[in-house]
């Protein structure tokens, strides 16, 4: 870890380690590879309990009995139609570009939602309407980004179905079918195991615009911009790419020819596990359950990478984390590939939306310095 030295304080490189405020969401411990949610296991959640139940102790804080969630499931259905407002221009959003970039169209999408619904900023609004915002947010974002991917196909977007589940509805609005019941559980427990994860780039940005007492969308846009990086949300894709470019060849010359040039191995290393990722394990374990070539040339190369990065980096522990299994799963379950980032999205804006109700209730401005190491001033200033 690099710090700047100068000065009365030494300052980590990333802010690591630096605490900027206090959460009851949840937690990482990274040295255990262990994170919850509120005062529950997230890897326990996501084998036993529903994305609506998950979802409904993000906003209330607590689990809820069988009649409460299907109170909570009632509640956001109609929130997944989109206005008609919004549903008018996502054929120029989808058109607009080379290639389809879906969380810049759900950007864009969203920022109009701001004014199709009123929403206020934060500082002027009530706790309920700060929740039926963030609940309207987290609930029509699969809609948009479902919708965007098949208008860019040719294909018209289809309505959200109320007597389905977040999980298997987001597959239905991506394929068109209802999908297998393996297969929408099998991405409600991904859903799940990634609503939330610590002080993370995309939530401390959404905490960061949240403190200005902006609107809920204008927090969560700010956080979909630091989510599309490469380096934080953009990740599934590209370490499934990983196994495409290894193909039948060595997993160990793949790696060490990606270390050697100084590249990131995608998939392997996170910045904040010592240990494995829990998350990874918990894909790891559906992916056995469906099954397939996939999954076995998946865990051979998991094995074989995991051994040869020990090997060139002694002393650094570097283990699959959640995007290796992520993708495998995704790609079993049907999910195009270009959504597997908008997927992580469909589940993440619920953590966001979360963060940005807990910042309202602070009213207090994040606000932070930084440490000047330019040209000590005053200079004269040059003559023209």
């Amino acid at each position: 870890m690099t710090t700047t030295t100068t000065g009365p304080e030494a300052i980590p490189s990333g802010l690591r380690g630096v605490v900027v405020t206090s959460t009851g969401i949840g937690d990482v411990r990274g040295d255990e590879g262990f994170f919850h949610y509120r005062q529950y296991s997230a890897v326990d959640l996501a084998r036993t309990r529903t994305f609506e139940d998950v979802w409904f102790l993000f906003v209330h804080g607590r689990l809820p009995s069988r009649t409460e969630r299907d109170a909570f499931a009632a509640e956001v259905a109609p929130l997944r139609v989109l206005p008609d407002q919004l549903r008018e221009v996502l054929p120029a959003i989808a058109a607009a570009g080379g290639e389809l970039n879906p969380l810049a169209g759900l950007r864009t999408a969203l920022s109009l939602l701001t004014a199709a619904r009123g929403m206020p900023a934060t500082w002027d609004a009530g706790p309920e309407r700060r929740r039926a915002d963030a609940l309207a947010v987290s609930a029509v974002t699969p809609t948009i980004l479902a919708a965007l991917h098949r208008l860019r196909r040719g294909e018209q977007p289809l309505e959200p179905r109320p007597d389905l589940a977040a999980a298997a509805n987001w597959l239905y609005l991506l394929t068109g079918r209802e999908p297998d019941p393996a297969h929408a559980r099998a991405v409600e427990q991904y859903l799940v195991s990634t609503v939330d994860h610590g002080f993370n780039a995309s939530t401390f940005t959404a905490r960061v615009v949240a403190s200005t007492g902006a609107d809920v969308v204008s927090a969560v846009a700010a956080a979909i911009g630091a989510f599309s990086g490469p380096l934080h949300g953009g990740a599934p894709d590209r370490a499934l790419d990983g196994l495409d470019e290894i193909g039948d060849g060595s997993p160990e010359e793949w790696v060490r020819a990606r270390v050697g040039a100084g590249e990131r191995v995608m998939g392997f290393g996170h910045a904040v596990y010592r240990t494995r990722d829990p998350r990874a394990g918990l894909l790891r374990d559906i992916a056995q359950e469906l099954g397939g070539p996939l999954v076995d040339r998946a865990m051979d190369v998991e094995d074989r990478v995991v051994a040869t990065l020990a090997e060139l980096k002694p002393g650094r522990p570097l283990y699959a984390n959640v995007e290796f299994y992520a993708g495998v799963v995704m790609e079993l379950c049907g999910v195009p590939r270009s959504m597997f980032t908008p997927t992580f999205a469909v589940t993440r804006v619920v953590g966001w939306t979360a963060h940005v109700l807990e910042q309202a209730e602070e009213r207090r401005l994040i606000r932070p310095s930084a440490r000047y190491v330019g040209p000590p001033p005053p200079e004269p200033v040059p003559a023209p």
